[in-house]
């Protein structure tokens, strides 16, 4: 008898196992260029983030991403949600994506010594007839999900989650519940706002699935600069970044070169003549 159970509790977890592997091709492949290029296409995007889309490159980006349905996603310092909302969108409505933001600095807080310039500036100047509009990042998201939600988009449920840098998951997904984790322009910042990147980093390491990814975006910074022009040039060393990466466990995976600009000297803040800035898109994996 005791061998027919174990007969028995074989046979049933071969065959749960069997309708995993079943189950997985449907989301098993990340969505297609196509499928990307539909997402952008949306007719319900504002306008503001397809000029946005000039500077960012989001066919590449979001390719570079390989999202797939399905996945949890956190986007660190999400701001007013441009990388939020794409992310949701490639996801889809199995999937669930975070926009984190801190919490509203003290009076005491450091400021950087110059606004940060865009990377491309004529792209993007504010107007007086439209001035720019400071929103907090959770206001701004819910925005977005209004908006989508009107529009009948599938769509990833965004929640903002207003957190510290140092701790930036909440603690349903703090330990091994995320698959992918982005910071999208805002790494350097981490600097002149005297973050603990480290423990930012490990809080990452901890909240992602072993094989999940970690993607950054910056502004290139010249060698041996690191992270001190973050509030003069808003810039960082790529080199830099990844030391302080992968002393958190991770393992460099890719490198995107599709917002590289060669022409650009990386010693400005908006670069003279107005170019893109120079910049990097990079992943790692946690083993």
């Amino acid at each position: 008898m005791p061998r027919q159970n174990g007969l028995l509790r074989r046979t049933v977890m071969t065959m749960i196992g069997l309708g995993l592997a079943l189950a997985l091709p449907a989301t098993a492949q990340p969505i297609s260029s196509d499928q990307i290029a539909t997402i952008l296409a949306s007719p319900d995007r504002t306008a503001a983030d397809r000029t946005n889309d000039l500077r960012r490159k989001p066919q590449q980006m979001l390719e570079f991403f390989a999202l797939r349905p399905g996945l949890v996603a956190v986007d660190l310092s999400a701001a007013g949600g441009y990388t939020t909302e794409l992310v949701a969108r490639a996801i889809g409505p199995t999937g669930a994506v975070y926009g984190q933001s801190r919490p509203p600095p003290g009076a005491n807080a450091p400021r950087p010594a110059a606004p940060e310039g865009n990377s491309n500036p004529q792209l993007a100047t504010p107007t007086p007839a439209a001035p720019p509009r400071f929103r907090p990042s959770p206001e701004a998201l819910a925005e977005r999900m209004e908006r989508m939600k009107a529009a009948g988009v599938a769509t990833a449920p965004i929640t903002a989650v207003v957190r510290p840098f140092e701790d930036p998951f909440p603690p349903e997904l703090a330990e091994g519940r995320v698959d992918v984790v982005t910071l999208i322009f805002n790494y350097h910042d981490l600097g002149h706002m005297l973050v603990d990147r480290a423990a930012m980093n490990q809080a990452a390491f901890r909240a992602l699935k072993s094989g999940g990814t970690y993607i950054i975006a910056d502004h290139s910074g010249r060698p041996g600069t690191g992270i001190s022009e973050s509030g003069t040039l808003h810039r960082i060393e790529e080199a830099f970044l990844r030391q302080e990466v992968e002393a958190a466990g991770f393992r460099f995976a890719a490198d995107g070169n599709f917002l590289r600009n060669p022409a650009d000297p990386r010693d400005k803040n908006t670069p003279d003549p107005p170019m893109p800035k120079d910049e990097f898109v990079v992943k790692f994996v946690k083993p």
